[in-house]
């Protein structure tokens, strides 16, 4: 439109507005859309609405599938217009759910694609992936080769593995040369850039992607997909009482998608790591996110909105009873609504404007009482961005040594404090170079940096009162437990930890600060108990986000939830 961005054109994301009052087309995250319709609920500035990748079934994207139909309603007839856009999303459902509504197909531009399975199940699909895509760059014509795997780790190995054997193949002249090249969320900008330059003459690319490369972004190049089948997905855990991260198999739809990305720019071929009769079985599309997450800020919306039967809110697919039950005892327990289900305040109303999780957000209200809101609001900040701690392949030992400095004998958000902390007293024009000389995602820190000015500005705005508890560690921790009590654990005989409110075990995840506690070369002593920020799940269930604590502040602290706490799992 010729304007400059902001103006005319603008975008609303978490942590970052780039609108203004003359705005006339704005792009945002259903997450943002979903907070502007707190203060408005029937969308009043808006005339058209359009809810784009709506096949991803976000949480937010499903709240405000209801919050749009109820707004629709409430406004005169034609006044506001919803236009809804996927690649794979159920239309009859859709049109049924909004009656009166049309569907229209848009052809895309798709090749033919040659799909082909394993002969029989592969042991294990990581193998198979560099097996297949070597034989795909030994046998097969030129073109890309695009991999789907879970996560940064499997990424990394995989192309440690990947180069290494592509550098012991016999010398052939007429074979291409090999480019191996990661694709994930948390890569520095430079290294994504690189996945979308094209090939240089002579050579082939073989980008080794994660769910992100399925419909975000388009791959270049590409007339070959290696799929394993498995994604990394998070899911609330009744047993765990908490959310976790683990890998599960694709949906038919996920698998199709992938397929598709290698008939793009012409003919191209599929390579299915599972059977035939594997993928018979595979769930015809992906569970909503509704359907398989913790709903708590969910809930608190819907109230902050005014909805007192949240179990009768008219949802897409309707969560399930016991969960939405469940996030209403997390509210309560944490102060946010009242015996009869109402919001309270102010912690309730705080917590429904502050745009974190509410446990998160919960730390940071117990920041303001115990005086730590200053290293509060930079824990939260750290952990609402991507991984900082960077592993070079040629330098992994170079690199646990530089992240080493930060480690703090009291758990994971006080190392992440004290990288912050770091970071931000750099100048800012050496802040790249301090990143680089110390193996740190520099793109993720400023990411930090941002989001503890937006959520400073946040916390002002709600009167809470800034202050620091400066080398005092003790009463952010104690914060930290006000917000993550239900994620409370405490060690066991055996060395693992058991969640208090569930009685399962976990261990601590290797990457935390306190995984060698208490070994004999630790000179660390044993942790007795902790508060986690997540669950990962893969040969066994890991804590992540690791905070040490007292055992005893537990009834002290949270009382309507652990009033027998001490007792508890021992």
């Amino acid at each position: 439109m010729g304007c400059k961005l902001g103006s005319q054109v603008g975008y609303c994301v978490r942590f970052d507005d780039r609108t203004g009052p003359d705005t006339r087309i704005k792009y945002m995250t259903d997450g943002m859309l979903l907070r502007e319709a707190l203060l408005d609920p029937l969308l009043q500035r808006y005339k058209v609405v359009i809810l784009d990748e709506a096949h991803e079934r976000t949480v937010a994207t499903d709240v405000l599938l209801g919050l749009l139909k109820a707004a629709a309603a409430g406004r005169p007839e034609g006044d506001l217009r919803l236009v809804v856009m996927s690649a794979t999303l159920d239309t009859q459902k859709l049109t049924a759910y909004f009656q009166g509504s049309q569907a229209a197909y848009i052809a895309g531009r798709q090749y033919p694609v040659q799909v082909m399975y394993t002969p029989a199940p592969e042991e294990s699909y990581v193998d198979a992936a560099i097996t297949t895509a070597l034989q795909i760059h030994c046998e097969e014509g030129p073109g890309d080769v695009l991999v789907f795997l879970t996560g940064q780790d499997e990424i990394e190995a995989c192309e440690r593995l990947l180069t290494d054997r592509a550098a012991s193949l016999p010398p052939d002249p007429a074979r291409l040369s090999l480019c191996v090249l990661p694709l994930y969320a948390a890569l520095p900008p430079e290294a994504q850039l690189r996945v979308f330059e094209r090939a240089a003459p002579g050579s082939r690319r073989v980008v080794l992607a994660t769910n992100i490369a399925e419909t975000s972004v388009t791959v270049p190049g590409v007339r070959f997909v290696v799929d394993s089948g498995m994604v990394k997905a998070r899911a609330y855990s009744p047993r765990l009482g908490a959310d976790c991260l683990q890998v599960v198999p694709v949906s038919q739809a996920q698998a199709r998608q992938r397929s598709g990305r290698a008939g793009r720019e012409g003919p191209g071929k599929a390579f299915r790591l599972y059977t035939e009769a594997a993928f018979a079985k595979l769930a015809p599309s992906t569970a909503p996110e509704i359907l398989r997450t913790n709903l708590s800020s969910v809930v608190l919306q819907l109230k902050a909105l005014g909805v007192r039967d949240v179990l009768g809110f008219d949802f897409l697919d309707p969560p399930p009873a016991p969960a939405l039950v469940r996030s209403l005892e997390l509210l309560l327990a944490l102060g946010a609504l009242t015996r009869e289900g109402d919001l309270a305040h102010p912690i309730g109303t705080s917590l429904a404007r502050l745009p974190v999780d509410p446990m998160f957000g919960r730390v940071l209200m117990a920041s303001a009482e115990l005086g730590c809101s200053e290293e509060a609001l930079a824990v939260i900040a750290m952990a609402s961005t991507d991984p900082v701690f960077q592993f070079p392949r040629e330098k992994r030992e170079e690199a646990a040594a530089a992240h080493a400095r930060f480690a703090s004998r009291e758990g994971d958000h006080l190392t992440a404090l004290a990288v912050f902390q770091r970071f931000v007293a750099q100048p800012r024009k050496q802040a790249a170079a301090w990143c680089r000389e110390g193996f740190l995602n520099a793109r993720s820190l400023a990411k930090a940096r941002d989001i503890h000015a937006q959520l400073r500005g946040h916390f002002q705005a709600l009167g809470l009162r800034l202050a620091s508890c400066g080398d005092d560690a003790t009463p952010l921790r104690q914060a930290l437990v006000m917000g993550l009590f239900s994620h409370a654990a405490r060690r066991q005989p055996g060395g693992t930890y058991r969640v208090l409110a569930t009685g399962q075990d976990v261990a601590l995840h290797p990457s935390s600060a306190l995984a060698r506690a208490g070994g004999a070369r630790s000179g660390v002593p044993a942790v007795d108990a902790v508060v986690f920020g997540e669950l990962v799940r893969t040969t066994r269930t890991y804590a992540r986000d690791v905070t040490a604590i007292d055992i005893n502040w537990l009834p002290q602290l949270v009382p309507n939830f652990f009033a027998r706490a001490a007792a508890a799992g021992g």
